[in-house]
């Protein structure tokens, strides 16, 4: 059982429970990884847990039935996110971490970690130690292995992740590296399991060959006993009679971990397939099943990589998997964010200016798809602010209450919000980022209410016509229109009538208390909305793969084509074009153009140029 105590539990009363537990000859130990002062024990103490809740100083007494009690949800209901530098691994993005098998060279670490940087990648691995099955075959350069890991941090700015093989590396590890690798081959060295709970540091903890999934979350609950909850499982296949792979990926583990435990779960397909052509199908397959993140090898020239060079990915080979993982993870819920650390790193450049939290401004309560683009977006690094239209989303960032905005511009069935492209016209505002969500809709009640209960269905009217085909089998229902559906959710919660039910997002019914009575109501799944970030002021930093241009030409005919040519002559790929009436002139349009590039940079100079001189009117909404 685990016993949950008061933080203001003065050592007189803890001393009362401890002798209770060595009176009944109980095995137990003193845990705060978790945030809260707990006491584990295991054996029978003579008893009941209800004994224990009336002690002075006991919040309560959790029984845990499974051999592993930290790691359990049992425990920690919340998903455990582990935090690594401006990395979150466990979150609303899809976290991948990339680089060599081993660390060859100085030139050979740097050089990879910049290409896998500038695909998406956000932790660097390679092996400064590396056990290996032959005692003759390359063994890792050791510290100097180390020091080129460290130096891969401060150059390229990514944390560094490598294996420890033995405590008596301890030391080194703790000078050099962000994160503590345990290997396949060291799941159940517990005596170092032991060693990396103490040193606090991140660990990815990798699947034995053989091992259970029980097996391996007790090896997890060794490093979290020893004090360090901040533990990755990473699954990376296990040893089966099937030849054609080096081991079987079990991508069945990944929701079975996910129910079992709070930790996040990535997946190795390097080490699970061996073979550079299964990587990316199995990447692929691994972030579909939800796991938080992945583990690839890359390298730069694998046919005489010094180790598993046969299951390296080249760098373009590599490019090419973020691109598809990019699509794939917002159908599971989740982003890959191509450039995530220069959005962690500008928040932290708000907050070291301001000196506060940075806040983002997004429409509706909190639950809103608005409010999940925010958090899928920025993590954790930002405060949402809740809002009651787009114009005041506008108005809090022009006044400084908010840092940035958060607005969708289209959706993939709806089309276009113009009112949102008119703002962009009025303020003088830049887009520093977009986000594209899939969007889900479920019928959310009161706990415990059944569906012939319902009379009234709240929700945006936009909402009912995405779900239309749902409500026509239900024509009973009466529809009551809401500017915001999240907030539907939250008066319904607070009324209680279990009358009363709302078509809104599975965030909504977490953060109020709502049960899902039916998932995934909307009549065409393929419901996706793209958001942009505003900011009055651009960041300095970061790569900018897309641009947004708002112009108008002369009332002639050929004007439109004559710049469309530009872009065509140039090689520049339109991803957007769209016509939106002057205000005050009758049938004269503004041009909104999304373009891939930078147009900003020097390369773009002489094409910004020549639009200038065929337009009448020109703004650069942002680069990002």
């Amino acid at each position: 059982m685990l016993i949950v105590l008061e933080p203001e539990i003065n050592q007189e009363q803890k001393n009362t429970i401890l002798n209770i537990l060595r009176d009944g000859r109980c095995i137990f130990r003193e845990i705060t990884s978790t945030g809260q002062t707990i006491i584990g024990a295991t054996g029978d103490a003579g008893h009941s847990p209800e004994f224990f809740e009336n002690l002075p100083g006991v919040v309560k007494v959790i029984p845990v039935k499974t051999a592993f009690k930290l790691v359990s949800r049992q425990l920690h209901p919340e998903d455990t996110r582990v935090r690594i530098g401006d990395v979150e691994v466990g979150g609303e993005r899809i976290v991948v971490i990339a680089g060599p098998c081993a660390v060859e060279s100085r030139q050979q670490a740097l050089a990879i970690a910049r290409e896998v940087r500038n695909s998406g990648a956000v932790l660097f691995r390679g092996g400064a130690f590396k056990p290996r099955t032959s005692p003759y075959a390359f063994q890792g350069l050791g510290e100097d292995g180390l020091k080129i890991l460290a130096e891969v941090r401060e150059t390229v700015g990514m944390p560094v992740v490598t294996e420890i093989t033995t405590p008596a590396q301890a030391d080194l590890i703790m000078k050099y590296v962000d994160v503590v690798q345990i290997g396949a081959r060291n799941m159940q060295n517990f005596d170092l399991l032991k060693c990396v709970g103490r040193l606090g540091k991140p660990v990815i903890l990798k699947r034995g060959l053989s091992a259970t999934i029980e097996e391996w979350l007790m090896s997890a609950e060794y490093i979290l006993s020893e004090g360090n909850g901040n533990v990755i499982l990473c699954e990376r296949g296990i040893r089966t009679f099937e030849p054609y792979t080096r081991n079987t990926l079990d991508l069945s583990a990944i929701p079975v971990i996910k129910a079992l435990t709070h930790l996040p779960v990535i997946i190795d397909p390097s080490h699970a397939t061996g073979m550079r052509e299964k990587v990316s199908p199995m990447a692929r397959a691994g972030i579909a099943a939800g796991a938080d993140g992945l583990m690839i090898e890359v390298h730069n020239d694998p046919d005489r990589a010094l180790s598993d060079g046969a299951q390296s990915l080249y760098p373009n080979q590599f490019f090419q998997l973020m691109r598809d993982i990019y699509v794939i993870a917002p159908v599971v819920g989740k982003q890959l964010d191509f450039g995530y650390l220069d959005k962690t790193r500008t928040a932290r450049a708000v907050k070291k200016t301001t000196g506060k939290e940075p806040k983002a401004a997004c429409l509706g309560e909190m639950g809103s798809n608005s409010h999940r683009a925010c958090i899928q977006y920025f993590g954790s690094d930002v405060t949402p602010l809740s809002m009651r239209s787009f114009r005041e989303i506008f108005d809090s960032v022009n006044s400084g209450a908010a840092d940035f905005g958060i607005i969708p511009l289209e959706n993939s069935l709806a089309g276009s919000i113009h009112e949102n492209y008119d703002l962009l016209l009025e303020y003088d505002f830049r887009i520093i980022g977009e986000i594209t969500l899939r969007i889900k809709h479920d019928l959310l009640c009161l706990p415990g209410t059944k569906i012939e209960e319902i009379r009234r269905v709240h929700s945006h009217p936009q909402v009912f016509r995405q779900c239309r085909q749902y409500l026509d089998r239900h024509p009973d229902w009466d529809l009551v229109f809401v500017t915001d559906s999240a907030q539907a959710v939250k008066q319904i919660r607070e009324a209680g009538d279990k009358a009363d039910a709302a078509l809104a997002g599975k965030d909504a019914a977490e953060i109020y208390g709502m049960e899902v009575l039916e998932e995934g109501i909307e009549t065409n799944p393929r419901n996706f909305t793209r958001f942009v970030v505003i900011s009055a002021t651009p960041p300095t930093n970061g790569s900018r793969r897309k641009s947004s241009l708002v112009y108008s030409t002369g009332n002639q005919p050929g004007a439109l084509f004559a710049t469309l040519k530009i872009f065509a002559d140039n090689g520049i790929n339109l991803v957007k074009l769209e016509s939106r009436p002057i205000h005050g002139k009758p049938w004269e349009y503004m041009f909104y153009i999304d373009l891939e590039g930078d147009i900003e940079s020097d390369e773009f100079g002489p094409v910004l140029g020549r639009l200038r001189e065929k337009t009448d009117f020109f703004k650069i909404l942002g680069s990002y």
